[in-house]
């Protein structure tokens, strides 16, 4: 018989692929590309030292929960880089349907309250219509940006990525949810693109 403790388990056995799954945006050092676990875990570090940033109504605990495990779909799914080639696929009806299928599949995993609760967390933060889950997305968007400043370009060299492309993609997304955080970030990358004659 299955218990509960097998199911979580199961669950917490199955999450370690995170840890394979590698993105776009290398890390600080650009010595190697980042992984999605570590991006989760980055994103919810993120989200309590930024907390103070955050709009009246926004729920860090429910945030830091939904950064843990928005990106878990990716171990089915892979990650599809925004500036890519494919980038157009990013938030497309195929790879949403992709994501979902991931979500039933892998939070299936767990017992069923758990199960529940982890769906509502990835549904919310993909919704992005509540408070907490706009901080969440605008963190989402904000990290990789830093990180490719960090190591010096990053995928925006890779991609060919011009200041107009992040401003659309990523900033106005950032705006939403932290208006002074994509101000700051806005202010560091400028100098980059500039240099670089990519504004």
């Amino acid at each position: 018989m299955t218990t509960r403790l097998d199911q979580q388990l199961a669950f917490l056995a199955e999450v370690e692929k995170l840890k394979s799954v590698t993105r776009a945006t290398p890390i600080h050092d650009a010595s190697r590309p980042e992984n999605s676990a570590e991006h989760s875990w980055s994103l919810a570090l993120w989200a309590l030292v930024l907390a103070d940033q955050a709009a009246p109504g926004v729920d860090t605990l429910r945030a830091v929960k939904m950064l843990l495990v928005h990106d878990i779909v990716e171990i089915d799914v892979g990650d599809v880089p925004i500036h890519s080639a494919n980038g157009t696929a990013h938030g497309s009806a195929e790879i949403a349907a992709q994501e979902q299928a991931a979500a039933m599949r892998i939070f299936g995993l767990l017992p069923n309250d758990m199960a529940q609760e982890f769906t509502a967390l990835w549904q919310e933060f993909e919704a992005a219509q509540t408070a907490t889950a706009i901080y969440a997305k605008s963190l989402d968007r904000a990290q990789p940006v830093v990180l490719n400043l960090q190591a010096g370009g990053g995928s925006w060299i890779d991609y060919d990525v011009c200041y107009d492309q992040v401003e659309s993609r990523v900033g106005a997304k950032v705006a939403l949810g932290l208006p002074g955080l994509w101000d700051a970030v806005k202010a560091r990358i400028l100098p980059w693109f500039s240099a670089r004659n990519r504004i």
